[in-house]
């Protein structure tokens, strides 16, 4: 069995592929990091239910959308089980063509990773807008944090 560390980093490491894939408008190696079963719950609240129902709306949104790029900070990670982590993360948008992030969709995420015949999977993937209705000091002080994060990135 691996140790803890070990297992965080594997989870950290998928969770980050999965942003890449995005970042490069890949709908397949997006779709690919989930389980057969996996969901993926959009920034707009859309449910997506299967490797192949993600791929396929993923294609349609990479080939007609220009898509921004994820700028990522794990807040934790957490295992649940043997097999079995959870990761809780903050993410701003960067445009594309452009340099800072639109801090009007800023979220968080909430991925669910389940280890099947010792490959790491995602089961659960939900983005969900970082609004803190009337709290816009919450809403600043995480859009400076992801500048920092995006800042150390470039």
């Amino acid at each position: 069995m691996e140790d803890k560390v070990t297992q965080e980093n594997e989870v950290i490491a998928l969770y980050m592929h999965l942003l890449e894939q995005w970042n490069k408008r890949s709908a397949a190696g997006m779709s690919g990091v989930f389980a057969a079963n996996g969901s993926l719950v959009g920034f707009d609240g859309s449910q997506l239910n299967s490797q192949k129902e993600i791929y396929d709306v993923l294609v349609e949104i990479f080939d007609n959308f220009p898509t921004a790029s994820y700028v990522a900070i794990v807040k934790e990670v957490r295992m649940l089980g043997d097999n079995v982590a959870m990761v809780r993360s903050v993410v701003g948008m960067v445009p594309h063509g452009e340099q800072d992030i639109n801090p009007a969709v800023n979220a968080i995420q909430s991925t669910i990773a389940v280890k099947d015949n010792g490959e790491w999977r995602i089961a659960l993937f939900q983005n969900t807008p970082a609004a803190f209705h009337g709290r816009p000091e919450v809403s600043e002080l995480l859009s400076a944090d992801l500048r920092q994060a995006l800042s150390m990135k470039n």
